[in-house]
């Protein structure tokens, strides 16, 4: 398996979540390329089963995800994620209080997680 071995910044705070979604209920946006909400740090958290996550700007393998092995998704980077089966998951979306986020490509696009963080 190919894992990530990243964890999140100590100073991330929880600011929004999608709900848990299933290989069946997955928004399609997160199945294509887009980025992160802007200034936040994902986290991809399975629950159950296994999924893969893919750097759009990066050769090699897809990194794999299970219930042991989330994702930090850094943000303004192109990815998406891959279904491999029966798969349970959601994406947090974290700030760092009083750090700043590194961004390597100040683009707009694509962010299907903009409406999952809070008010």
């Amino acid at each position: 398996m190919n894992y990530q071995n990243e964890v999140l910044p100590k100073s991330a705070v929880k600011v929004g979540s999608t709900p848990s979604m299933t290989e069946v209920t997955v928004k399609e946006a997160i199945l294509k390329s887009h980025l992160a909400p802007k200034g936040k740090i994902g986290l991809l958290v399975v629950e159950e089963g296994h999924c893969q996550y893919v750097w759009e700007d990066e050769d090699g393998p897809a990194l794999d995800a299970d219930p042991g092995h989330p994702i930090v998704i850094h943000p303004e980077r192109y990815h998406h994620v891959v279904i491999t089966g029966t798969v349970t998951f959601r994406v947090e979306f974290y700030t760092l209080i009083g750090g700043v986020i590194d961004v390597k490509h100040p683009e707009e696009n694509k962010r299907p997680g903009e409406q999952f963080l809070k008010k």
